[in-house]
């Protein structure tokens, strides 16, 4: 087993002011939601190229606000550098090697009752988005969900009437169970955790076990390759199908 991989505080940094330049450009991202983005693409049954990825994360506001090609290069240096972490944390064979442990560090901030309290004396959120939004791991949350919506043909639902569509329900709610209200959480605590009382940090830890297995589950069913149709050679003797009324040995098929 190889060690876990974990961003540097620079490379955290770095990531971070690509946000806040991102913000300046109408793309309403965090760290948080970034990296809960990234995560769901990493987890998912395919490799989606940054091709793919960076329109659906940012739209056009990461070719606006990075114009400059250096810009753009060091910018997109900063996401590979969090891709690559992320991609080791969740390498199949170490999770494989060790099922019962938690590789994955997602990056989460950690608020409190004052943070909340400042968001919405500053106008920024309401008192009620503070307390869904300002909860550890619910913009993280958020931002795996919105990766799933964005490629949802790589999250198809497998039939909830069988065991693999319920297992599969049951490690998705253990992500959104981050984002949910207080009185929802609870509802869903007490079906699914009945008799015990999970910590903040518990449910941190729920999610991640979750997202790793989900990364293991599409590895055992991935992506059909494309269906190719081959239509039959028609024979000399017959009429050519280019609707030509000659014969195929006469026509195409000289």
């Amino acid at each position: 087993m190889s060690d876990v991989m974990h961003s540097t505080e620079a490379d955290i940094e770095a990531l971070e002011q690509l946000c806040e330049q991102l913000s300046g450009f109408g793309a309403d991202v965090s760290l948080e939601w970034v990296d809960g983005f990234m995560t769901a693409l990493l987890a998912s049954r395919r490799a989606i190229m940054p091709s793919e990825w960076l329109p659906a994360m940012f739209g056009d506001a990461f070719e606006r606000a990075f114009a400059d090609p250096p810009a753009a290069t060091a910018a997109l240096s900063a996401l590979m550098a969090r891709w690559n972490v992320l991609a080791q944390q969740l390498d199949p064979a170490e999770l494989i090697d060790e099922p019962d442990a938690t590789r994955l560090g997602p990056l989460m901030i950690t608020y409190d009752d004052a943070a909340r309290r400042q968001a919405v004396e500053a106008g920024i959120l309401t008192q009620e988005e503070a307390e869904v939004a300002l909860q550890t791991g619910a913009l993280w949350a958020d931002g795996f969900r919105s990766a799933i919506e964005a490629f949802a043909e790589d999250w198809p639902q497998p039939d909830t009437d069988t065991e693999d569509g319920r297992w599969y329900d049951d490690c998705l709610m253990r992500v959104f169970a981050l984002m949910l209200e207080s009185a929802d959480l609870a509802e869903y605590l007490q079906v699914s955790y009945p008799g015990e009382e999970l910590t903040r940090d518990q449910l941190v830890d729920e999610a991640c076990f979750a997202v790793q297995d989900l990364r293991l589950y599409w590895l055992d069913h991935p992506a059909k390759p494309p269906t190719r149709r081959v239509e039959p050679t028609p024979g000399r003797n017959d009429p050519c199908p280019c609707g030509s009324g000659r014969k195929y040995k006469r026509c195409h098929g000289a």
